[in-house]
């Protein structure tokens, strides 16, 4: 029993010993591939771009459509979380409760897909992130590594793909509609939205000026 549980610390400090080496890596370097990207049968087209070159729009888009507590949580959305616990417990649609900080840390370092195992593998990623990267670099990552379409990944990739043009100089509806988007990639389209993903989108937008009026992205800029 006693190598069992010499075995088992070992383990348990290895991992914590990498999770902290990536993540303080990841706090100076870009993220140069998921496991998400790997596992993609269409191919990767990703191009990492610093937050100072993507548009503004974009940030308020993202903590309007995905964060609205992105400023002011330690990384979970307790509030959030117990909503989300509660709908699911009422049948119907499996809905989340994630902060992007979460979205973050699973995209990152863990595999798509739920159970207990891997949530509790995001969490730990997510206090890493939270405590050694800030907001700042959480967002920027977030950005850089989030799947924005078949095979694209990251704001760059997908405002050439949807706008042709980069996406340092997004208008706020095409960043709306990349935030509304960003849930379901592969199946909302971007472009040309009908029905009630215009209507997201178009919500999103307006949106976008109460994150900035109320300075819900101030965190990411201080």
């Amino acid at each position: 029993m006693l190598w069992l549980m010499k075995f088992l610390a070992k383990i348990v400090f290895g991992f914590v010993a990498l999770s902290l080496f990536f993540v303080v890596l990841y706090k100076f370097v870009p993220v140069p591939v998921t496991a998400t990207m790997l596992m993609d049968e269409n191919g990767i087209t990703k191009d990492w771009e610093p937050l100072s070159d993507i548009d503004r729009n974009l940030v308020r888009a993202a903590i309007a459509a995905e964060d609205g507590k992105f400023c002011s949580h330690n990384g979970f959305d307790q509030e959030a979380i117990e909503n989300a616990i509660r709908r699911n417990r009422e049948g119907g649609r499996i809905r989340g409760g994630s902060t992007i900080s979460q979205q973050t840390a699973k995209n990152v370092f863990l595999w798509q897909g739920g159970g207990y195992f891997r949530k509790g593998l995001e969490a730990w990623f997510t206090f890493l992130i939270e405590n050694i990267w800030g907001k700042r670099r959480t967002m920027e990552v977030y950005l850089n590594v989030a799947e924005t379409g078949i095979g694209t990944y990251g704001a760059e990739a997908g405002a050439q793909r949807y706008f042709n043009k980069s996406a340092a100089s997004l208008a706020p509806i095409e960043a709306a509609r990349m935030a509304a988007a960003l849930p379901l990639p592969k199946e909302r389209s971007v472009v040309n939205p009908g029905g009630w993903l215009r209507r997201h989108g178009n919500t999103i937008s307006a949106r976008i000026g109460v994150v900035g009026r109320d300075g819900l992205d101030a965190c990411v800029y201080e």
